[in-house]
């Protein structure tokens, strides 16, 4: 009986947890999992978390939109951070401003920068000669994936 209790307050505490948090990237040491280079510039990082899965890491915001575009998120709770470039606070992709900044060098030359906000962007001068991108021209029509959220 107190194992089945047990049991019921871990299904419980797991139903609540809710999506998986953004997990801090070790520089140089985790691996894009899309082109496998070392995440080399935090500005650029982002990531794939899922509950109960090893987190995805990406050195490219670009590398990430290749991975879901080819089909390869399968969990439906999975949810895509980037990095906002100015800050490198972990932003939900979904919520995430991109900008295409073709005169910036990027880990893998995809030349795409994420903010959280346009507060953020304005603020960045490395971003001034950029164009806004959607986020279906970066991640394809169902966009980055948002934990079941559409």
């Amino acid at each position: 009986m107190k194992t089945l209790l047990l049991l019921g307050l871990a299904c419980a505490f797991v139903a609540c947890a809710g999506e998986a948090a953004p997990e801090p990237v070790v520089q140089g040491q985790d691996l894009c999992s899309s082109c496998r280079m070392p995440v080399s510039d935090l500005r650029f990082a982002a990531q794939i978390t899922s509950p109960g899965e090893l987190t995805l890491f990406f050195d490219d915001p670009g590398c990430l939109g290749e991975f879901v575009q080819g089909g390869h998120v399968k969990s439906e709770a999975a949810v895509a951070w980037v990095a906002d470039h100015r800050t490198k606070a972990w932003v939900r992709a979904d919520r995430a401003i991109f900008t295409r900044v073709p005169t910036l060098t990027t880990p893998m030359n995809h030349k795409l920068v994420a903010h959280q906000s346009a507060t953020s962007r304005d603020s960045d001068p490395e971003v001034r000669a950029g164009q806004s991108v959607t986020l279906q021209e970066i991640f394809g029509p169902k966009g980055p994936p948002a934990g079941g959220e559409s």
